[in-house]
């Protein structure tokens, strides 16, 4: 498979990447001031000194290169290139709603996209910004515990093809309350199913549309409101207009995209290294900023590196990630959550085949495996060409780091190839953006107009027309909501909705699934405890953890800053007054000292009461037992009865609907 055989041509941004380096800012040698949140990258980049490849070791410099320089996208470039994937999209989505005509083909694409087609579709829908931006930003702040951040993405999908992707295809139709109604009672579960599926894509949702306005914002100058209102109606357009078939392509479109540009900006960091992987590292250990930048941060048990020896523990663990429980409990979130997540469980209903299923997630594995291959290049690529100095400078969450990579490789070779190469990426970025707004919108609508409407308000008794209406108008309302909702999160730290899509998905949506396909005893009392014990558990703890922001804790690190300024004021010769930098520092550091002294949690706590960044290795388990302990308590004969048809179903196919051809 190539990529000429493919179509090329989008929920801080956030993922739970983003999350993490909102938690942390003050353990990066970041400018004072700068911002806690990840959800947009800032803008700017550094230059950085790199030995010619062939040599043996870099000779360390006499002191660490911090210059800095201006990155801004060349508007007129950036904004023709987002034209042409729109037109490209917007073509797809003619096409599209030319063939959709029944319910099948809004929700499912009739069921006939190849397995092919789907693994680059899954793909699609599942790389976000957030991994294109922020894993290669992490790599190039932390080293090995940004690689070691995105495992977990791609180990998720054994969990998908082992466990739910056959079964799920198998089994139900639409949507999660399809896959978990067909042996209990329907409405009851219907209704609480769609409310964790809207739920999910509602947290997922609201991270990628602030993602995108603010990177629209600082990179094009594109106003906030007005990327967000434009992002919206494209997303908006694709589902209610060309429905699953629109979103597949668009999908398939973007992981084209993005696999491109990844592979591209790849090859050109691997030729600074005279594709040397030997020489490629021994840049990284000797690197006198990356070793200036490990000497700063606080390694476990008060630990501190220098020279070598600081280079070389870029390359290890222990950098970002220092509490194994914490690390353990985001792997369970990621491994688990993946195939809990509505919007990946709705891709399986739309190949003809359960062996398409399989093929599609073993296709998707790959694609994303290689992805994560790439980034991993990208993000120490970026360490060395632009010093981690260079881009904390800029941002402290290292977002732009990936983008800042591109405009001066680019730019290596001609000043205008690297405005091009960066416009490139940025519209890699806004597709990406729009390919999972996309599909979380369709998710939310099936669940709301399917589960809710057409299942529990009409009973079943709604013709093709009716459904095919009501699921348009449910996309356009989802949309408009998704649109308002991420206007008023302009301002606000939306980095915790990651970690509560993740936490929901894996605690509760995660356990019923499996239970339902593979427990006999299992029945509706299961699956309405399960979900609301696992949704209410996980958003509690999100609410007490270290995601939310904590007025006080600002104002603790604002009070440092105070003091540091002042004895280096103090230290001064009279007269003397501090730099410009130092005094702005101090002036800021003030006013978010008065600011947040005396200031409360959203839950009214001084400091977060679970240590815990992620909660799913509570709440999973607690959505597993509370699923369990409700079925073994309120028993329902004819669930179990019903168990043998479930399992003949799931391994076979019998009554699923067949592919449609139009």
């Amino acid at each position: 498979m190539t990529f000429k055989n493919i179509i090329i041509a989008a929920s801080l941004v956030l993922t739970v990447a983003a999350a993490a380096f909102a938690e942390e800012p003050k353990k990066a040698p970041a400018a004072p001031g700068a911002p806690a949140a990840v959800t947009a990258p800032a803008a700017a980049g550094a230059a950085a000194v790199v030995a010619a490849p062939g040599t043996a070791t870099p000779a360390p410099a006499a002191a660490p290169l911090t210059k800095k320089r201006e990155l801004k996208a060349n508007k007129a470039i950036t904004l023709s290139m987002f034209a042409v994937i729109i037109g490209i999209t917007l073509g797809v989505v003619i096409w599209a709603a030319k063939q959709t005509k029944t319910t099948a083909d809004f929700y499912a694409a009739g069921g006939g996209i190849t397995g092919t087609q789907n693994g680059w579709a899954i793909a699609g829908d599942y790389m976000s910004a957030a991994s294109f931006l922020g894993i290669s930003g992490m790599i190039s702040l932390y080293g090995y515990d940004g690689f070691m951040y995105s495992v977990g993405w791609l180990v998720a999908y054994i969990t998908v093809l082992l466990i739910v992707a056959e079964p799920c295809r198998n089994a139900g139709k639409y949507t999660l309350g399809d896959i978990l109604s067909f042996r209990t009672d329907p409405k009851p579960v219907r209704a609480v199913a769609a409310i964790s599926t809207v739920a999910v894509s509602t947290f997922y949702l609201t991270a990628q549309m602030v993602g995108a306005g603010k990177l629209m914002a600082l990179l094009v100058g594109v106003p906030y409101k007005t990327a967000i209102i434009g992002v919206g109606i494209l997303m908006v357009g694709y589902v209610v207009f060309g429905g699953m078939t629109a979103t597949t392509w668009v999908q398939i479109i973007k992981a084209g995209l993005l696999m491109s540009g990844a592979a591209l900006l790849s090859i050109l960091v691997l030729a600074k290294a005279g594709f040397n992987p030997i020489f490629f590292f021994d840049q990284i250990v000797n690197s006198p900023d990356i070793q200036d930048h490990v000497s700063k941060l606080v390694l476990k048990d008060g630990i501190t590196l220098n020279g070598i020896d600081a280079g070389q523990r870029f390359l290890e663990p222990g950098l970002f990630m220092k509490a194994p429980l914490d690390q353990i409990s985001l792997g369970m979130a990621l491994v688990l959550g993946t195939a809990g997540m509505p919007h990946i469980l709705m891709r399986f209903f739309t190949v003809p085949t359960a062996q398409a299923a399989r093929k599609s997630v073993i296709i998707a594995m790959f694609i994303i495996g290689g992805f994560y291959v790439l980034t991993t290049l990208l993000g120490f690529g970026a360490a060395i060409n632009l010093t981690p100095q260079g881009i904390i400078s800029v941002d402290p969450g290292g977002n732009m780091a990936t983008l800042m990579l591109a405009q001066q490789l680019g730019a290596d070779i001609s000043p205008i190839l690297g405005d091009i190469f960066l416009a490139f990426l940025c519209s890699v970025a806004f597709a990406t953006i729009l390919a999972v707004v996309s599909g979380l919108v369709l998710a939310a609508s099936a669940a709301i107009a399917h589960d809710i409407y057409v299942n529990v308000i009409k009973d079943g008794h709604a013709d093709q027309h009716e459904q095919v209406m009501a699921a348009r108008i449910t996309s356009l309302v989802v949309g408009a909501v998704g649109i308002m909702i991420g206007l008023m999160a302009e301002k606000a730290n939306v980095a915790h909705l990651v970690a509560l899509a993740f936490a929901v998905a894996s605690s509760g949506n995660l356990p019923v699934v499996v239970l339902s396909l593979f427990w006999r005893k299992f029945n509706t009392a299961g699956v309405i405890s399960g979900l609301v014990v696992g949704t209410i558990a996980s958003i509690g703890l999100v609410m007490v953890s270290p995601n939310m922001t904590y007025p006080k804790v600002v104002a603790a690190g604002a009070q440092k800053i105070i003091t540091a300024m002042e004895k280096k004021q103090a230290a001064l010769l009279p007269g003397a007054v501090l730099e410009e930098k130092d005094a702005k520092a101090l002036a800021k550091a003030k006013v978010d000292f008065e600011k947040n002294k005396d200031g409360k949690s959203i839950m009214g706590l001084d400091a977060p009461i679970l240590k815990l960044k992620n909660p799913g290795i509570i709440s999973i388990p607690l959505g597993f037992l509370a699923a369990i302990f409700g079925a073994l308590l309120f028993p329902n004969k004819r669930a179990e009865e019903m168990f043998d048809e479930v399992y003949v179903r799931q391994n076979t196919g019998l009554g699923m609907a067949k592919a449609i051809n139009h």
